[in-house]
């Protein structure tokens, strides 16, 4: 079967199909450029997808994935990378090894096909004019052959003539002659053109043309294998990626296969967990007997001092302020009285009445606040806002206690990264030492200089945070019934409308404390206090302090103060673990009480020596 032999006339057919097979081809280059094209836009938008689901870096999202069910989801993210990558794959080979291979075999396909066709063009334009030349030679030999005739019939016509004269019959005789042989040599130029175009024909007819024809239908038969190749790899590309998507789509499976609701809810424990315990019964109150009912300790009455020793002194009285407990202001002191002991904080008369609630009730809700709360509760604000102190006492005692001990994680890793690389550069000074020619042993004692500084800061850091830590892991073991009370009033005060002022303050073992003198509680937008606190007469200095750390203020309300340095009281811890200071007309703020060692002056109004 032979386009030559089967198809010898049918050369224009075969130059259209010739062109509709290149078109063929061209139009699935532009399938696989569109396909590409597609796969590339999906791998971005699946990486967009991805990216904008990731959770950002240094934020609240980021302690969210901490819950197996978000470590699931963020491992689906990134196989959903990955599997974008794949796509991308898809696209990269399907360029390089279909799009491009075959937009190469299709321009030579067409210079191919160019020459075939003009190697046939020519072969034809050759037998045309074989064929003219013979058309030619043909009509002259007729015409040649019609003259000799009529030169013949003249000549016998002359010669039968008894009148014409004997010159004129020779002349017609030898015209006669000359036509004979002009018709005999025609005749032979005919029958030498006539064998040479039939040898041509024959030449054109089984030999050119079936080698052209031939060559077009091996061109087009590689075509036709060169597309159904690139649909195989078309498929190969899709098939090679599928191993790797699967890979991905287990990973998916795997992940969410991980999922633990028990971890989780372990984990909601560990996360919200304040180390109090739920609050006890209440005992009953007998009112039939007004004057000799006993002062329950889990009542709703104050007994901050209950079942307690005389306090030590130098030391603060604290305890939980509730919603609807007055506060009954204790005796004046003596006049005279300047110990320790005799201090405004000192411990309430057990023999004080209780008031109905109902009366406690409305002067909760009537009172005024005070401008010291103003001032807690603006310190506490920007204390939250500028996130807490640095020992974390704004943190109830379990979530404090976590946080101390990842701090000190964090600083012991640190320090045993910090003792790798002094280890490591030892080693470096015994090889320099030993062998002088591969370095110089004092070019590593500055960095060993170094090392040891950054150590002792962190060793120092960290001894800091281990004893705030040991200070609430001793503080948790204790458990009473008041105190089982009051826990479980932390979060409610915190959520409450009607936020008590003395509550706004914390401190660092997550309690709250209350001034003797603060009677009521009620909500008040720092926007209403800013201009009353910045309007305030300076306070009077009520003793002196000495820093024991170097303390950085970076949040507002906050002072500086480096180690050593003496500066000036004017307010003293309220409760919250902060004392206000002042180094000069100028510079005050509040400062963590455990930073300071604090001296009062003992006549001052209010004052107390504390350590």
């Amino acid at each position: 079967m032979s386009w030559g032999t089967e198809l010898w006339d049918q050369f224009d057919n075969l130059e259209k199909h010739t062109q509709w097979g290149i078109d063929v081809l061209e139009k699935y280059i532009k399938f696989v450029k569109e396909r590409t094209e597609i796969e590339i836009s999906y791998a971005k938008q699946l990486r967009n997808l991805s990216k904008k689901y990731q959770p950002k870096k240094n934020s609240k999202e980021e302690e969210e994935y901490k819950y197996t069910s978000c470590k699931s989801f963020l491992a689906t993210l990134n196989e959903m990378n990955d599997y974008a990558g794949q796509h991308e794959v898809i696209s990269e080979n399907m360029t390089f090894q279909i799009t491009a291979e075959l937009t190469r075999f299709v321009q030579e396909l067409k210079q191919e096909r160019k020459s075939h066709f003009h190697d046939g063009r020519k072969a034809q334009q050759y037998i045309e004019t074989s064929w003219k030349q013979l058309e030619a030679s043909k009509r002259r030999f007729e015409r040649d052959c019609k003259e000799a005739d009529r030169a013949q019939q003249y000549f016998e016509k002359m010669d039968a003539d008894i009148n014409v004269t004997k010159a004129d019959v020779e002349k017609a005789r030898q015209q006669a002659q000359i036509r004979h042989q002009m018709a005999d040599d025609s005749k032979a130029e005919y029958s030498s053109i006539l064998q040479k175009f039939n040898h041509e024909q024959r030449e054109h007819y089984h030999t050119q043309i079936p080698n052209i024809f031939q060559k077009i239908q091996e061109m087009e038969e590689r075509r036709i294998v060169r597309l159904g190749e690139c649909m195989k790899t078309y498929a190969e590309v899709d098939r090679q990626v599928i191993p790797i998507i699967g890979k991905c789509l287990d990973g998916i499976t795997k992940a969410a296969e991980s999922i633990d609701q028990k971890k989780d809810s372990q984990l909601v424990i560990e996360a919200f967990k304040s180390g109090f315990e739920p609050p006890g019964d209440i005992d009953f109150e007998d009112f039939t007997q007004p004057m000799k009912r006993t002062v329950s300790e889990s009542s709703l009455s104050n007994s901050r001092w209950d079942g307690k020793s005389e306090p030590r002194p130098g030391s603060k009285s604290k305890g939980k302020l509730w919603p609807f407990i007055k506060k009954n202001k204790p005796p004046p002191p003596p006049p005279a009285s300047a110990s320790p002991s005799a201090v405004p904080n000192g411990p309430q008369s057990p023999k004080q009445q209780k008031e109905p609630l109902s009366h406690r009730f409305n002067e909760f809700m009537t009172s005024k606040p005070k401008i010291h709360c103003f001032r807690s509760l603006k310190r506490g604000l920007s204390l939250k806002l500028g996130g807490g102190p640095e020992d974390f006492s704004n943190l109830p005692p379990e979530q404090r206690r976590k946080k101390l001990q990842q701090k000190v994680d964090e600083l012991n890793k640190d320090i045993q990264k910090e003792m790798d690389q002094r280890d490591a550069l030892t080693k470096m000074k015994d090889v320099y030492v030993k062998n002088p020619q591969m370095g110089d042993a004092a070019s590593v004692d500055h960095k060993l200089a170094e090392l040891g500084q950054n150590m002792e800061k962190l060793r120092l850091e960290a001894q800091k945070f281990e004893g705030w830590l040991a200070e609430v892991e001793g503080r948790l073991p204790v458990r009473t019934e008041q105190t089982r009370r009051q826990s479980g009033m932390y979060d409610t005060q915190n959520t409450s409308a009607v936020n008590n002022c003395a509550q706004d303050r914390e401190s660092p073992d997550g309690s709250y404390t209350e001034e003797p003198s603060q009677e009521s509680e009620m909500k008040v937008p720092v926007t209403e206090f800013d201009d009353e606190f910045d309007d305030e007469e300076p306070l009077p200095t009520i003793g002196t302090c000495k820093a024991l750390y170097t303390f950085e203020g970076q949040n507002e309300g906050t002072i500086s103060v480096t180690e050593g340095e003496m500066l000036y009281v004017i307010e003293e811890d309220k409760g919250d673990g902060w004392t206000r200071i002042r180094r000069n007309e100028e510079e005050e703020g509040y400062v963590p009480t455990s930073y300071v060692e604090v001296y009062l002056d003992k006549n001052a109004k209010g004052a107390m020596t504390y350590i």
